[in-house]
Formats: structure tokens, C-alpha cells, sequence
């Protein structure tokens, strides 16, 4: 963690940890304010962090390096494509293709590029996680990892035909 926001975002995860165990177990108590604009200045919410931390310590996944990972590519993201600037909206849970949804015989796929299209452009909704149990087990099932997934959709931005195939190599199905 060579930059200094990086140093900061461990102190404010670090923070949430302790918070959890002290049962501070919502994105309202985990975090103050000065965590939350913090949070705001790298594209972050409160809700997404908690969102990490909660699976973490529930779940053991992701890790610290996977969070650190995803919020580097959103940072990126919200501060040289976006200039720093707040989605204007949210994206509705009903617009998400279905889970069952398929792309070539693979399901969950077009959720998960609309998940990290929606994360890159800071239009999750609060019910939302980008890295939840079903992308994890995704990610397993199509052998990469949260952060990779997040930087093809971010480098072939609207060409699903490019990220499909993609996903396919990666796979093995292709």
C-alpha cells in the first residue's frame, strides 16, 4: 500500500472490523462521517464497504487485497472517467437481468456485467454488492477474480460480445 489513500482506506476498513465486532453491524453505525466523506472522495459509500467487511468476517470472502483491488478500480474509474462526479441515479434491482439469466449457456453472466457496468459507475443500489456469494461463486466457476472481472468490463465498456467471449476462454468453455 505504497499510496497514501490506500493506507487511509485500510485505517477506515480496519475501523469498520472493529466496529462489526463491537456489533456495530449496519453501514449507519460502522462508519462516521469523516469516514464517509472519506469513502465519497474515492467513489465509495458507506454501503459498499460495509458490504465487504460483512462478508468478510461473515463469510471469510472477500479478503482485505480483493476489496482493495475492486475500490482501486472504482476509484480510477469515478476520478478519471467520471472526473470525480456521483452518479446521477441508481440503477433499479428490477432492470438487472435475472440470476438464471444466461449468456451462451452461461447463467448469471449478463447480471454480472450489468453488477459491474452499475459499480463502475457508481450506480448500485444499496440492496446491490458487486462481490456477493453468487458473484464469488461465479468468479470460481469461471476462474477469475472480482478485480479481473471489474477491469474487463471496465477496458470493453458496452461490447458484451467482447466480454462474453472473454469469460468463455477464461472458462475453459471456449
Amino acid at each position: 500500500m505504497s499510496d497514501p489513500w490506500q493506507k487511509k482506506f485500510r485505517e477506515v476498513y480496519d475501523r469498520g472490523v472493529a466496529a462489526w465486532h463491537a456489533g456495530r453491524k449496519s453501514p449507519a453505525t460502522m462508519f462516521g462521517a469523516d469516514d464517509v466523506a472519506y469513502l465519497a472522495t474515492l467513489g465509495c459509500t458507506a454501503q459498499e464497504l460495509f458490504d465487504f467487511v460483512d462478508d468478510s468476517l461473515r463469510y471469510g470472502e472477500p479478503d482485505f487485497a480483493t476489496t482493495l483491488e475492486v475500490s482501486a478500480i472504482r476509484r480510477d474509474y469515478f476520478l478519471n472517467v467520471l472526473h470525480g462526479q456521483p452518479a446521477p441515479r441508481e440503477i433499479a434491482m428490477d432492470a438487472l437481468p435475472a440470476k438464471r439469466a444466461e449468456a451462451d449457456g452461461i447463467p448469471w453472466l449478463p447480471r454480472i456485467i450489468a453488477k459491474a457496468r452499475a459499480k463502475l459507475r457508481g450506480e448500485m443500489p444499496a440492496d446491490l454488492m458487486y462481490g456477493c456469494g453468487g458473484d464469488r461463486h461465479f468468479m470460481q466457476e469461471i476462474n477469475m477474480t472480482l478485480p479481473q472481472f471489474l477491469t474487463l468490463v471496465r477496458d470493453l465498456g458496452e461490447n458484451d460480445r467482447a466480454i462474453i467471449d472473454a469469460v468463455k476462454k477464461s472458462s475453459g468453455r471456449a
